[in-house]
């Protein structure tokens, strides 16, 4: 995967180098480029921003080094690849949409500053992402997370393509509770199942642990969940043990 991003202040992207990110980057599984798209400029004053028409509070970034810059990625690339704009007006993001992006060969991200976009810059994207309801001070943050949740989707990114399967939100649940050694640790004991050996019982404990730390915690999640009869089961018997312990 080829990876552009542009942003006025590149060196807040060393994290991307370090841990899982960047093994992938050293592996050659990511391209990873970042552009100070004030290289672009045309002005004297290497200006990127201005007075917004109209009136309002704050600048504006200027559509012409931004189109120049991408510009110059398709000429080395030989294509903008799928354009993400990091915008609070965006679609919130989620597991679902890292795992589609992580099926595109060539990700290039907008990472604005100040006030805004010029709105022309939004004719070059193909979508626009938010985190959340809330607003950075610039869109780097964002675009970090959504490429480290990407890329680490990506086949041998983890080093055992398993290990993303279960996660939380990869399969529409909560993750279940994991434990390692010692089984006894200052009276905190490991369920018993997990050292049982028994492969089935012990994949029917993580599936209720699952459903019910969901249940708990994100029970929004289950909406969209698509129960199954033994599912409505083992929650029901899930309430019915949250019903006693109150």
């Amino acid at each position: 995967m080829r990876i552009d991003v542009l942003s006025l202040f590149p060196n807040m992207f060393a994290p991307l180098r370090e841990s899982i990110i960047g093994k992938t980057i050293e592996k050659g599984l990511v391209d990873l480029e970042v552009t100070d798209f004030r290289d672009y400029t045309t002005n004297k004053n290497h200006k990127v921003d201005d007075e917004i028409y109209g009136g309002g509070q704050g600048m504006l970034l200027m559509p012409q080094p931004i189109f120049d810059a991408m510009d110059a990625i398709e000429a080395k690339a030989g294509n903008r690849g799928r354009v993400i704009l990091m915008d609070p007006a965006g679609t919130t993001f989620n597991q679902a949409k890292a795992e589609e992006l992580a099926k595109e060969e060539h990700l290039t991200f907008i990472a604005g500053h100040y006030e805004g976009y010029d709105e022309r810059i939004r004719t070059l994207v193909d979508d626009e992402i938010s985190l959340g309801d809330f607003v950075l001070t610039g869109g780097e943050l964002g675009a970090m997370t959504v490429i480290d949740a990407t890329v680490r989707l990506l086949a041998d990114a983890l080093g055992d393509d398993r290990s993303a399967v279960d996660e939380s939100f990869s399969t529409g649940l909560l993750e279940y509770p994991q434990y390692t050694r010692p089984a006894d640790f200052r009276g905190l004991t490991v369920p018993d199942v997990l050292l049982s050996g028994h492969h089935a019982n012990i994949a029917q404990w993580k599936h209720k642990e699952a459903l019910k730390r969901t249940y708990l915690r994100r029970p929004d999640l289950l909406q969209q969940y698509p129960l199954t009869t033994t599912d409505k089961h083992l929650l029901a018997d899930i309430k019915a043990e949250l019903s006693e312990k109150d």
